[in-house]
């Protein structure tokens, strides 16, 4: 096992993407990186060099985050490598197949969603939980965090993509009570919610939404980047908003400000 000095983050699907955006933030901020993905090792070469550059040492754990059997391998892993876990940040996600208004949407696309959005990162959570208590018996001071990357879709309503919401507003609550459960052992978990982020999910709805940010969508008149999202994550991650575990982050350009 090769320990660590430097503390440690698993970004769960963070070879591309937001979670590729967050990996590179915490990495500047000092952490060594894992991430995690279904793909073969030389598919995320490149992702995992930009890591690299950005400061840290990057191990890859191939998981599918919706098995649950591969989870205690995952970690086992990270253990080690790098023989401690710092963060977590539930990052990974996928959006429907086919985006279907909710009087014709099918149960198969809403398993999926709900397996991979939802219940592989509260199962994934209920064991690094135990190992940060762990952890934090033999490291009193010690920062941890765990971080649920979640989306604006918890709270807004889109027809046309149900399963989504529902898998995110589901997530928003798996946050909260994480946050109940682990403040007794200083552990702070948080919530972030992006809006509207240009990642290779959202890029078949450009054309939409550059018109809706032209016409004043959000009051931040752009798409929302990656890295947006990273450098909140990293703050949070880093304790730079002490006493304010069980809270949620906004990340989208004013989007759901109220305004008239």
């Amino acid at each position: 096992m090769t320990k660590s000095d430097k503390p440690v983050a698993l970004v769960t699907g963070g070879s591309r993407g937001i979670g590729l955006g967050i990996a590179l933030q915490l990495a500047a901020s000092g952490y060594d990186i894992v991430i995690n993905g279904r793909r073969e090792a030389d598919s995320v070469a490149d992702s995992m060099a930009q890591i690299e550059a950005a400061g840290a040492q990057c191990h890859y754990v191939r998981a599918d985050i919706s098995d649950l059997e591969g989870h205690q391998a995952a970690l086992d892993s990270i253990r080690n490598r790098f023989g401690r876990l710092d963060a977590l940040i539930n990052n990974a996600g996928v959006a429907p197949s086919e985006r279907a208004d909710i009087l014709e949407a099918t149960p198969d696309s809403f398993d999926r969603l709900v397996s991979i959005n939802l219940r592989g990162p509260y199962f994934l959570t209920q064991l690094v939980s135990n190992w940060m208590v762990d952890q934090r018996k033999a490291a009193p001071n010690r920062q941890l965090a765990i971080i649920f990357v979640t989306s604006i879709s918890a709270t807004v309503a889109s027809t046309n993509r149900g399963d989504y919401c529902i898998s995110k507003a589901a997530l928003a609550m798996a946050s909260a009570l994480y946050a109940a459960r682990l403040g007794e052992h200083n552990i702070p978990v948080y919530e972030v919610r992006p809006g509207i982020i240009k990642t290779d999910m959202t890029s078949t709805v450009t054309d939409k939404y550059d018109k809706l940010f032209a016409e004043g969508i959000a009051v931040d008149r752009r798409w929302g980047s990656p890295d947006d999202v990273g450098k909140v994550v990293a703050a949070l991650v880093r304790g730079d908003l002490p006493y304010a575990t069980g809270q949620h982050i906004m990340v989208d350009g004013g989007l759901t400000l109220q305004r008239i």
